[in-house]
């Protein structure tokens, strides 16, 4: 792979030019009022205008945009090959695995959860939302999201500029299948993290180690923007609104406060693994050979869900500063959290609930998110 500036910039340029005919082709084959749905205001550097694209969420929440069960069979397979577009093929084969999940979870809940709909788990609430118009001039993106996925993608002057946040989640993180391996969507992001903290020794393990026991969930949330002193969100707000059903707000306040009382967090826990901008943890520069492998490894299985040339390049002096954070124990099956942390990256993993069978993992780029800084650079070349 070409890990040049020149070799980056055409990865990025060819990727633009895929995801603009995969959203002009999936746009024209809507009807005007599936098209209503499914576009939104083009991109914009006004954090207010912008809003709404700047929302993403991954509870089984309206993520906003043209859902994958309001439209017909020919125009879902466009609507996968837009999705496609912005994942390599190994990121496409994990984002159709978890929107597959809905069904295993389905019965794991005894097919009773509801959500105030008809169906609670349903892998055709999956909403596809194109901002803007694909490959003019000016810049535009898309966002694909629904429980456990959500893909948030900017094109600005004809390449991709942003792919984060990048968010895949797992429930059940392992379930059986027939044979000796379980189905396990987020496996090397749990197994290599797992390995690379249980190599290190005493001392540079408690350097790596937090705290004890893990936070309930990851410690940004699906916030927009990411600051100083962040904690965990209770549940009940990682959803678009509230839920107009009191039964149904009651029992996402109790599977919230349940999840906050399992983790047996304090205050002083929360602000221990608080998100601080200078990177808590272990730094990869006290790393052997071998942990550094393993860290290059943990990295390519979260940098490597788009296509080559999308992420960035880490040399050894970036590697350097990534620092690895873990919280809870390290013997497989205890609920347990990490983070990856360095100059513009910010990677988060967590399986915790459902007794640590229920996995979230997120990439993202506390500096740039949604393209923060290319919108407003695009502006100040174009209309200033």
């Amino acid at each position: 792979m070409d890990t040049t500036a020149t070799g980056r910039d055409t990865a990025a340029r060819a990727a633009a030019s895929r995801m603009a005919s995969a959203a002009a082709a999936w746009l024209d084959a809507l009807d005007p009022a599936q098209r209503a749905v499914a576009a939104g205001a083009a991109p914009s550097a006004d954090a207010g205008a912008d809003a709404e694209r700047r929302r993403w969420y991954y509870t089984p929440t309206d993520h906003g945009g043209l859902t994958l069960g309001a439209q017909r069979p020919a125009q879902q397979r466009l609507a996968y090959q837009l999705v496609a577009s912005g994942l390599s093929v190994a990121g496409y084969n994990t984002v159709a695995t978890i929107v597959g999940l809905d069904n295993v979870l389905d019965q794991v809940e005894g097919w009773r959860v509801d959500w105030g709909r008809e169906r609670g788990r349903d892998p055709g609430l999956y909403y596809l939302r194109v901002f803007g118009e694909p490959g003019d001039a000016a810049p535009w993106g898309w966002r694909f999201g629904g429980h456990h996925v959500s893909l948030n993608n900017l094109v600005a002057d004809g390449a991709v500029r942003s792919t984060t946040p990048c968010f895949f989640g797992a429930d059940p993180a392992s379930s059986p299948l027939l044979g000796p391996a379980p189905l396990r969507p987020l496996a090397g992001a749990e197994d290599l993290a797992r390995e690379l903290v249980r190599s290190l020794d005493p001392d540079r393990a408690a350097r790596a180690v937090l705290a004890d026991r893990a936070p309930s969930d990851i410690v940004g949330g699906n916030r927009s923007e990411l600051s100083d002193g962040d904690e965990v969100i209770h549940l009940r707000d990682i959803w678009r609104g509230q839920f107009a059903d009191p039964e149904l707000l009651d029992r996402v306040t109790r599977m919230g406060d349940g999840a906050e009382q399992a983790s047996g967090y304090d205050a002083a826990d929360h602000q221990r693994v608080a998100l601080t901008s200078a990177p808590k943890g272990l730094p990869a520069s006290a790393l052997d050979a071998g942990q550094r492998d393993l860290l290059r490894a943990l990295l390519a299985t979260y940098l490597g869900r788009v296509p080559h040339g999308l992420a960035p390049v880490l040399d050894d002096a970036a590697l350097d500063a990534v620092h690895l954070a873990w919280a809870g124990p390290t013997g497989p099956g205890a609920p347990h959290y990490y983070r990856l942390q360095g100059p513009r990256l910010l990677i988060e993993y967590d399986n915790t609930q459902r007794q640590a069978n229920h996995a979230h993992s997120v990439w993202r780029d506390p500096a740039a998110d949604f393209g923060y800084d290319v919108l407003g650079a695009h502006l100040a070349v174009h209309h200033l």
